[in-house]
């Protein structure tokens, strides 16, 4: 099974949990901008009754005004209010017209202006708290997940929420007052002939049910497959360097255009619904224009038709012919309303699965703060596997305040495990880790982290300038301490050797910088977060020796008076360690200092001859086991 099938099937099984996603949206978010969405809500009503207002006043003129046959009378104004001469009816008629008109301008400037507003902060809302959630999910998931499609949830999904919300949200709700007050002021002028008008109401419905049940499955689809495209995109651009090294640009063409091909056809089936449904209802409302108008001309000219009964006026008529077209585009735009909530929803459905994932490691609720620390770390009978698969089995050791202790081994043996279940990424299945005599699970996170310093192989460096890299997570450092830790980290002269010194910028991932210079500055950063507890992760394994030789010196500076653990498969790393560790096949396999293990000429001596290069002089057994180890090596379990 591909990586991009473990991904649709993770996160579409909290997907599916997800119901009524619009309601859960409106429970949790937006409490603070309430008030802009009830604006905006009566906004949508009062301009879409306020559009109702001149084809009213337009029949009422032709009938008693121009042919002075009916009363001048007005739905809902009191008679009292209403001028007797014609002249003053006719401008009452025109001033009431204009205020109509001039008060739909305002109230839709004020609709748009708050449900945009409502939108914005609701979209701002839901993307700070699913990228708060993602933060606090476990590491499995960011082992499961690709970037990409956590881009495309970040970004395009939300995006396409606050589209719906924006624009669509009112739109369905404009739609919703047109039709109660069309079908109010039809029945209040006609009842029979409202009948006649409004007999394509209910089945545009029905057409609008029949086009939902289909096309939210395929939006559904259609998000799924532009997290699959964003996540090939994101590979290949991290990449590229491989890529052009590799000659594989035509493969890689080859695979974007599947990915794409993906998107473009599944978008395609979505939209050929659309195609066939927004057609459908112009069919649907023109029909009721072209009814109306026979059965009212006939009416007029030749007596009420069949069983209808009464008299037809040209005002009325034309009351109804006018409301009639004013259904047709709204009723036509309800393809689009239903396009955009499938789609909201589709992609609220995504943002949602994400809240709902579950956070194992998180703090316990009488979780106490770690201060003070000594560094005193403890592995109690520590057994820990990766979903069923073991990793590490029956780890004890203790660890004193300001000892430094070398982690080594083949890889995958776990080494780079034990620290992660020290930083407390993953949690024991067995046993305890202990820091100053508390289990890690007793500890706040926050504290227990922010007393460890981790340096690894390949340190992240974020984009903008020397000194802020440096600053990150001690950002209220001055230049002078900013300074001195680069100078305990040995980077002060390449750095003051750049274009513009500690203000220079690095690059995305910091590009702009050699492996060891990254190494040092993120040496530096740790020196100036002032941690109790030290892990280095394979930080020299891939510079050059003299690179090496500069990093050792400033782990050497930076453990001197702490806690240290030096992972290593360089073992000249580890040689000066008050205690090294050897660790195979999740075991403690042999302990002791650089001398002691050589002495016991077990595995520690072995791996020591390969790198002094003195393969000839390997036990055969060893370079089987070796053979075997490299053959079963599959994800690195460290």
């Amino acid at each position: 099974m591909s990586t991009d099938q473990i991904d649709v099937e993770y996160l579409r099984e909290h997907r599916d949990r997800v119901e009524r996603p619009l309601y859960t949206l409106f429970q949790k978010y937006g409490h603070g901008s309430r008030r802009w969405f009830v604006l905006g809500i009566f906004a949508s009503i009062g301009a879409r009754f306020a559009s109702l207002v001149p084809p009213i006043l337009l029949g009422v003129a032709i009938d008693a005004i121009f042919r002075d046959d009916q009363a001048f009378d007005l739905p809902l104004v009191p008679q009292e209010w209403l001028p007797t001469e014609t002249m003053e009816q006719f401008w009452f008629l025109v001033a009431f017209m204009g205020v109509a008109m001039i008060g739909r301008a305002f109230l839709n400037f004020v609709r748009m202006s708050s449900l945009n507003l409502f939108s914005h902060r609701v979209k701002h809302e839901v993307r700070t708290a699913t990228y708060q959630q993602m933060q606090r999910l476990d590491m499995e998931f960011f082992n499961e997940v690709q970037t990409g499609e956590l881009m495309s949830i970040l970004s395009n999904d939300t995006n396409r929420l606050e589209q719906f919300l924006d624009d669509m949200f009112g739109q369905a709700i404009q739609l919703t007052v047109l039709i109660v007050g069309i079908t109010v002021v039809l029945f209040w002028f006609n009842p029979q002939l409202a009948l006649v008008t409004l007999v394509v109401v209910p089945i545009a419905a029905a057409f609008t049910y029949w086009f939902m049940r289909f096309v939210e499955e395929r939006y559904s689809d259609v998000r799924e497959s532009v997290g699959d495209l964003n996540s090939r995109l994101e590979n290949n651009i991290n990449g590229i360097q491989v890529i052009k090294a590799s000659n594989t640009e035509d493969y890689e063409d080859e695979r974007v255009r599947d990915h794409s091909y993906r998107y473009f056809r599944l978008d395609w089936l979505a939209l050929r619904l659309n195609f066939i449904y927004r057609p459908g209802l112009q069919a649907l409302t023109s029909l009721a224009f072209i009814a109306t108008f026979v059965v009212g001309g006939v009416w007029i000219l030749d007596g009420p038709p069949g069983p209808l009964s009464g008299e037809l006026t040209e005002g009325t008529l034309v009351i109804f012919l006018l409301l009639t077209q004013r259904l047709v585009d709204p009723l036509a735009q309800m393809s689009n309303i239903i396009d955009r909530y499938e789609d909201a929803n589709a992609s609220l459905k995504r943002i949602l699965g994400v809240m709902n994932l579950p956070v194992n490691i998180e703090d316990n609720e009488d979780a106490m703060e770690l201060d003070a620390v000594d560094g005193r770390v403890a592995f109690d009978d520590v057994t820990f596997g990766y979903d069923e698969e073991s990793v590490l089995e029956d780890i004890d050791f203790e660890v004193q305040p300001g000892e430094t202790v070398g982690l080594v081994g083949p890889t995958g043996a776990g080494k780079t495990t034990i620290v992660k279940l020290l930083l407390r990424l993953y949690d024991t299945t067995e046993g305890s880790v202990r820091v100053d005599d508390h289990d890690v699970r007793d500890i706040t996170l926050s504290s227990l982290r922010k007393s460890m310093g981790y340096v690894g192989q390949n340190n992240f460096l974020f984009d903008g300038s020397v000194a802020e890299n440096i600053k990150y997570g001690a950002f209220d450092a001055s230049r002078e301490e900013v300074v001195e830790a680069a100078k305990r980290a040995q980077a002060h002269e390449f750095i003051t050797n750049m274009p513009e010194g500690y203000d220079t910028e690095v690059g995305e991932r910091g590009v702009k910088l050699s492996g060891g210079q990254r190494q040092r500055v993120a040496i530096a950063r740790t020196i100036l977060q002032h941690p109790e507890i030290l892990v280095f992760d394979e930080a020299t394994s891939a510079v050059d020796t003299e690179t090496e030789m500069l990093i050792q010196r400033s782990i050497d500076d930076l453990a001197a008076d702490r806690t240290a653990f030096v992972i290593a498969h360089r073992l000249s790393t580890v040689r000066d360690a008050d205690r090294i560790f050897v660790i195979e096949d999740g075991k403690i396999v042999e302990r002791g200092t650089h001398d002691d293990l050589l002495a016991a000429n077990g595995l520690y001596a072995n791996l020591w001859r390969i790198q002094a290069g003195e393969i000839g002089d390997l036990p055969e057994e060893f370079v089987e086991r070796a053979s075997k180890r490299v053959a079963q090596q599959g994800l690195d379990p460290d």
